[in-house]
């Protein structure tokens, strides 16, 4: 194509955007504000589909086409080496287009919602489709949900910022998009509304289902008319409901919960390890792609996001998965099956952190339903070879599925419904309920945080079920503190501390040696008696009026300073940095931005 029809197009697309973009903003002043919120669900709805069709289709593409190639050309090795390809791929891409960086997880939402009044940046709506694509699509072992969710969320957030919607409304349309990506992807409206509603919005109002109803109809609309069968997870079968069978889905429940805590704990320790290995970004992606090949080399379903794998079990073709395998003459052999299940079973969250902790991108949702439908399998298959009872394969490998997902993203009533559309029906209803939400109980218990804000929820950033802690989180203690606080240091006498109490209206004084580090403080009010005495001010030392100084880092998260002084009883407390005092903060100035903040999010 010549330059300047390049330039030709480039021009005809900005011309036709910018025209959408004016007879939408001409809607925003003839419609009501609803009105305008309901088409613009609308409107977020089909950007967050379309998104999925591009992300679903070249990952199942690559898919077909490696398959293609080894039928064809028997290239064994080709699933093995396409993952380093990809993951050193997105690599380069963050570093050269992306500014370095690239934020995963669907904590990335939470955090937008609780932190940023509901914003995203506008790279978002492009970066997760690129790099995701590369990773997951080219065989890196993760799932495009995260992926998928983040882009829903970001093309929601920058639609809402370009019209100049409030906060509520950019935060309602940021769900609408996370809602009909989750439904275009599974084909799943319920399941896309109560994800949006049960992860990224606990504390949504009854009013905000609509529009996420919208969206996720607009999403599986989509998803119906663009994309096959095949690409789509489905279990189109008639499950039912086995009432003796209970005390086994009990069974499957309680291991679900174990599994799902060993699946979050040994994904971020392999995660850790991995991106720490190498300062080098393209080493450490060398490295931890190269473990990983060997990985997918020696268990082949490890490639992409697995459905294909998970298809096979729910279906009794597990020899299926044997395929490439060095134990492929063994496809009969149903104990030696069971193994070879058991061990990708296992090694899947291995995979998975070596895929993202070496610099690929994706995310755990789908890796949650790849180890569900494993053990599930498991469980049903084991039981019914050692003669106990013969189970339905099908029915525990698809709950298996909804109790790791439960346990994994706390989130019950998303992997019940999400399973029970995808199975065509709800034949399942009970044991899906067993199985989820004792999987969900037990991991809770030991896992206080979902595996996808662990990491955030433990320094207190994000608490996206409690209004309160939102509003107080997007505080920013830098931007509210108080640097204008007289000291003193180790040498100073009682007259010199007078003085101070008597020049200003401090009621404390910290104590600070020749570094700025806190020695200790004085509280006005612990030693009154003693300033207004002239005896005992002349024979009191310093060191027995100060007092241990409780502080905070200057970084430290508003919700955890604000509990700490309720915890020490404390009006004020220190802040530093670097281990050296900067400031202080009073209790008093923070609820009064608290409060400032409540009225304009009322107003907005």
């Amino acid at each position: 194509m010549k330059k300047t029809d390049k330039k030709g197009i480039k021009y005809y697309a900005k011309r036709t955007f910018r025209y959408m973009e004016g007879i939408l903003y001409l809607l925003k002043s003839v419609l009501s504000d609803r009105q305008f919120i309901y088409l613009s669900c609308v409107i977020v709805g089909i950007s967050s589909a379309v998104a999925v069709i591009i992300l679903k289709t070249f990952a199942h593409s690559v898919f077909k086409l490696v398959h293609y190639i080894d039928g064809f050309l028997k290239l064994p090795y080709l699933n093995s080496i396409l993952p380093i390809i990809g993951i050193l791929l997105t690599v380069l891409v963050i570093r050269k287009f992306l500014d370095g960086s690239i934020e995963k997880g669907t904590s990335q939402i939470m955090i937008a919602v609780a932190k940023k009044s509901g914003i995203m940046p506008r790279k978002q709506m492009y970066a997760q489709i690129i790099t995701s694509s590369l990773t997951v699509g080219m065989g890196g072992s993760a799932g495009l949900e995260s992926p998928i969710t983040i882009t829903g969320a970001a093309f929601g957030s920058n639609y809402a910022q370009n019209y100049r919607l409030n906060y509520k409304d950019r935060t309602l349309l940021l769900a609408c998009g996370v809602a009909a990506g989750i439904s275009t992807a599974f084909n799943a409206p319920i399941a896309g509304v109560l994800f949006a509603i049960e992860v990224i919005l606990a504390d949504m109002s009854v009013s905000a289902f609509i529009p996420i109803m919208i969206s996720s109809a607009t999403g599986t609309i989509f998803a119906n008319a663009t994309l096959k069968e095949e690409v789509l997870m489905s279990f189109k079968q008639q499950l039912s409901f086995d009432y003796s069978n209970t005390i086994y889905y009990v069974l499957l429940g309680i291991l679900a919960g174990f599994f799902s805590i060993y699946h979050a704990r040994m994904f971020r320790k392999t995660e850790h390890v991995i991106s720490n290995v190498n300062n080098n970004p393209y080493k450490k992606a060398l490295i931890g792609a190269g473990l990983l090949a060997i990985l997918i080399f020696l268990f082949p379903t490890l490639f992409g996001e697995g459905y294909e794998g998970i298809k096979a079990l729910a279906n009794d073709k597990a020899g299926h998965i044997l395929d490439n395998s060095l134990l492929d003459k063994f496809k009969k052999n149903q104990w030696i099956i069971l193994g070879f299940v058991t061990m990708t079973m296992l090694i899947k969250s291995i995979a998975t952190g070596l895929t993202l902790g070496s610099g690929g991108n994706g995310g755990n949702f789908a890796p949650s339903l790849f180890v569900g439908s494993y053990l599930g399998y498991i469980i049903s298959k084991l039981i019914t070879l050692s003669g106990l009872k013969e189970l339905s394969i099908s029915n525990f490998t698809v709950v298996g599925m909804a109790g790791v997902l439960s346990g994994l993203f706390h989130a019950p009533l998303t992997a019940i419904f999400l399973i029970a559309e995808i199975t065509g029906g709800y034949g399942l209803i009970v044991p899906l309920m067993i199985v989820s939400s004792i999987s969900f109980a037990i991991s809770k218990r030991y896992e206080k945080y979902s595996m996808d804000i662990f990491t955030i929820a433990d320094k207190g950033i994000v608490f996206t079920s409690d209004k309160d802690k939102n509003l107080l989180n997007r505080i920013e203690l830098h931007n509210v503190y108080s640097k204008e606080i007289k000291t003193v240091d180790t040498t100073a006498s009682l007259m010199d501390i007078k003085a101070i109490f008597s020049a200003t209206e401090q009621t404390f004084i910290p104590v600070i040696d020749h570094e700025q580090q806190i020695v200790g403080v004085i509280d006005f009010n612990k030693i009154r008696n003693i300033i207004f005495s002239d005896f005992q001010l002349k024979y009191t030392t310093l060191s027995e009026i100060m007092q241990p100084a409780v502080t905070a880092s200057l970084s430290d998260n508003t919700g955890n300073v604000i509990a700490l002084m309720d915890e020490q009883h404390l009006e004020y407390i220190l802040l530093t940095q670097d281990n050296k005092l900067v400031g202080y903060i009073e209790k008093a100035h923070i609820l009064e931005v608290y409060r400032e903040n409540l009225k304009n999010l009322r107003i907005e």
